[in-house]
């Protein structure tokens, strides 16, 4: 069996790669010309260079295939274009299931977020079926992930595409090479670079965990339907004082508003302006906004349906910080 990979030089892709040639696939990965190939050392896979919004790149990329892995996504909650998100995101997913659907590949199971989906009021678990409140879809990433869902599940309706989607949390975990805006937030914690917190949750999964779930979602998720892919729900005090405690690092005991925060956010995108986006901000406006609202969520329907089973949220903490570690990030 053949499969494609794209976003396999990524974090959760390389997870995913590593997981299906556990299983005995054979790997085809499209990947950027001027992509790092560090999470693809060592690893036996076919590599076709091309690019989501490259239409007739993915032509190649997708001839024999019988499955397709669709993981590949511009994750990035402040950038200096934004069309960049929605040209990869929405525009490069529907390119690439249009090849797949002419290519006739049985089976494609694309990732999606949870950042497409509802949240509660009250804190309590969301999940697949929480709906949307358009005031909760904040910022560039968060719309152009909704987006993409919505029209690559419409294609799929409409032209009877055998697409299962899967909503990862916030995969944390080795191999984050860029590292994504949680990796971030992990390494600066590691440092002790981060004395104070907002009141905000988020939920912790290891990323081979989320690799394992893809793979299921192959196996057995039902065409058309959609599956959350997490750990534990986690204030991010807890998730600080964690990273401490496996530093050697005092915890920060100070709870700061998101309003009070702000200022600082804005400071810190008018900085990655001035260096013309070469450095990322730390701080923005969209993660402020985001953190106003517990990012909790129940991965329910895929334990029972999939047989999915999380590992808990301290070892996906503890492998991430190791990782850093070792890789000289922290």
């Amino acid at each position: 069996m053949t499969t494609l990979v794209t976003g396999a030089t990524g974090f959760v892709g390389s997870a995913v790669v590593r997981r299906l040639l556990d299983a005995g696939h054979d790997v085809r990965v499209l990947a950027r010309p001027a992509s790092r190939r560090d999470n693809l050392e060592g690893l036996s896979v076919d590599i076709v260079e091309g690019d989501l919004r490259d239409a007739e790149s993915l032509v190649a990329a997708v001839k024999g295939c019988d499955t397709l892995f669709h993981v590949a996504a511009d994750y990035r909650l402040w950038v200096r274009r934004p069309d960049d998100l929605y040209e990869a995101n929405v525009s490069g997913s529907l390119n690439l299931f249009r090849a797949a659907a002419d290519a006739g590949v049985e089976r494609m199971v694309y990732t999606s977020s949870v950042a497409t989906l509802g949240l509660n009021a009250d804190g309590t678990s969301s999940t697949e079926t929480t709906p949307v409140d358009g005031d909760e879809i904040i910022g560039h990433y968060k719309r152009s992930k909704y987006l993409a869902e919505q029209q690559v599940r419409t294609m799929a309706k409409r032209e009877h595409l055998p697409v299962v989607t899967v909503n990862p949390s916030t995969p944390i975990g080795p191999r984050d090479l860029k590292p994504t805006p949680t990796g971030r937030v992990i390494v600066q914690a590691a440092r002790g670079r981060i004395p104070a917190f907002v009141d905000t949750g988020l939920n912790v999964v290891h990323v081979d965990d989320v690799a394992d779930g893809h793979v299921l979602a192959l196996e057995r998720g039902e065409v058309g339907e959609r599956y959350i892919l997490g750990g534990e729900n986690w204030t991010l005090q807890q998730v600080l004082t964690e990273i401490a405690k496996l530093t050697g690092r005092r915890a920060p005991s100070i709870k700061l508003s998101q309003s009070m925060m702000m200022p600082l956010a804005y400071l810190s995108e008018a900085f990655a302006w001035a260096l013309h986006g070469k450095r990322a901000p730390m701080l923005t406006v969209d993660g402020l906004r985001m953190s106003q609202h517990k990012m909790f969520f129940s991965s329910d329907k895929a334990i029972s349906n999939l047989g999915y089973s999380p590992r808990n949220a301290e070892e996906a903490v503890h492998d991430a910080v190791v990782w850093f570690r070792e890789h000289r990030y922290c």
